[in-house]
């Protein structure tokens, strides 16, 4: 936390780093982006250092302790941050983030979530992420509590949101669903609790359901990238949408929502369509998730190239899926990368996990494509059980009853946990790689 307010205050650009990658993409990282100091704990830092100095707890490196031929590249003069993606397509690209886009990012959430000096935040997730670090800048903003939680678990995470008075935070699907089962062994939730927020993978209606039954608090699917700064969209209902039916508002709430405000969201039809342009806003046709507006950043540091194909037409293309209603009301579909095709059907990822998610058994799922003879790809599923356990014919057979035959895992797969990119999401690639291991494209 204080790093984030001392860089700021000397006007040097951060780069935080993810302590879950590798030594070798790390140094990849300093050296890409050119950083001259490096901070950290000791048991993290030091395998990276050539030369370094302890500094109170924690370890300083100067100017020739870290970096190398990049070192001398100097950012441009708006850039506060620089942050690098998970890679779980190639190589992480240098995100840069301005001035401008955070202090539009504060604006924006101060109003969206309400944000006031009676607020405490629980930083649950890693700082090292925007996930979480945007909370920095917005807390601090509004006069709030920051609350420091060093490390996920959900006993300790359900302890401290109980003692602290926490009233928001954002939790991964993968902590919401350990809360959840936390707060339902104990009988005990967060009285403070005002807010909870979600994103970075899909959440069911009636896992919406149990958040309000269990912790008593409200909740609001968020969707963004580290390239917005982050937050596009939020499903937090109008006035008039708290009055609908219960099953309504939950569906309400598990979509992707509305464009926040200053942003501006189209989906169009995908790179390669025959005609480019809108797709009908039925909540139907699928077609690619586009944004504009003061939180985009300017582009990636160091790579022209990437940022001229992110950038097509004046909006940032997010090579996310999704549809969209007559409201404006946006419901993401899966990446473009998740897209399974088997046997000339197209199947979504997500569509098929929320099938999962329904069965009282299944804590975590994943879903992807893989190699098929005959039909190109076929669906997998991994699964982490939750306590009453789960029998893979059994998950095959409740998504039949939900799903088209085509949309259902073939196999299904049990894990005690999910491998995860270093934002928290579930590390798809990952799953796949065993699969198509030795061949020469990702798809057949």
């Amino acid at each position: 936390l204080a790093c984030y307010f001392a860089a700021l205050l000397r006007r040097l650009v951060l780069v935080p780093l993810n302590v879950r990658l590798s030594r070798r993409e790390m140094l990849t990282i300093l050296e890409h982006s050119g950083a001259r100091v490096l901070i950290g704990e000791p048991v993290l830092a030091a395998p990276l250092l050539r030369h370094g100095a302890a500094a109170g707890e924690g370890w300083i490196a100067g100017p020739t302790g870290v970096g190398g031929a990049g070192a001398e590249a100097e950012a441009p003069p708006e850039a506060v941050h620089l942050y690098y993606t998970s890679g779980t397509t190639g190589e992480p690209k240098g995100v840069i983030l301005t001035g401008g886009n955070l202090g539009a990012h504060v604006d924006m959430t101060l109003q969206e979530l309400g944000f006031s000096a009676r607020d405490a935040w629980l930083h649950a997730a890693p700082m090292f992420h925007l996930a979480d670090a945007w909370a920095v800048w917005t807390v601090t903003a509004a006069g709030g509590t920051h609350v420091l939680l060093p490390r996920f678990e959900p006993a300790a995470a359900l302890e401290l949101m109980c003692g602290a008075g926490v009233t928001i935070t954002n939790l991964v699907p993968t902590m919401l669903m350990g809360l959840l089962a936390e707060a339902q062994k104990h009988g005990r939730a967060p009285r403070s609790l005002r807010l909870l927020l979600s994103g970075g993978a899909p959440i069911a209606p009636s896992v919406v359901a149990r958040i309000g039954e269990r912790l008593g608090c409200d909740y609001a699917q968020t969707y963004g990238l580290t390239e917005t700064s982050p937050f596009l969209s939020f499903s937090m209902l109008h006035e008039e949408q708290r009055v609908l039916p219960t099953e309504a508002r939950l569906r309400l709430l598990a979509r992707t929502g509305r464009p926040a405000r200053g942003v501006e969201l189209r989906v169009v039809r995908p790179p390669g369509a025959a005609a480019f342009g809108d797709v009908p806003a039925d909540d139907r046709t699928v077609g690619e998730v586009v944004a504009r507006g003061p939180t985009v950043t300017p582009g990636y540091w160091r790579d022209p190239e990437a940022t001229r194909a992110a950038f097509l037409g004046g909006w940032f293309h997010t090579g996310d899926l999704g549809t969209i209603d007559a409201d404006g009301s946006l419901n993401l579909v899966d990446r473009l990368k998740d897209v399974i095709l088997t046997g000339g059907e197209t199947v979504y990822s997500t569509e098929v996990e929320n099938a999962l998610y329904e069965h009282p058994g299944v804590r975590e799922a994943a879903v992807f494509g893989v190699p098929d003879d005959t039909w190109g790809e076929s669906v997998r599923a991994v699964v982490v059980p939750g306590e009453r356990g789960v029998a893979a014919g059994e998950l095959v057979a409740f998504c039949r009853e939900r799903l088209a035959r085509y949309k259902c895992p073939r196999e299904v797969d049990f894990l005690e946990a999910l491998p995860r990119t270093g934002s928290g999401k579930i590390d798809k690639k990952a799953l796949r790689e065993p699969f198509w291991r030795g061949r020469s494209r990702q798809i057949n």
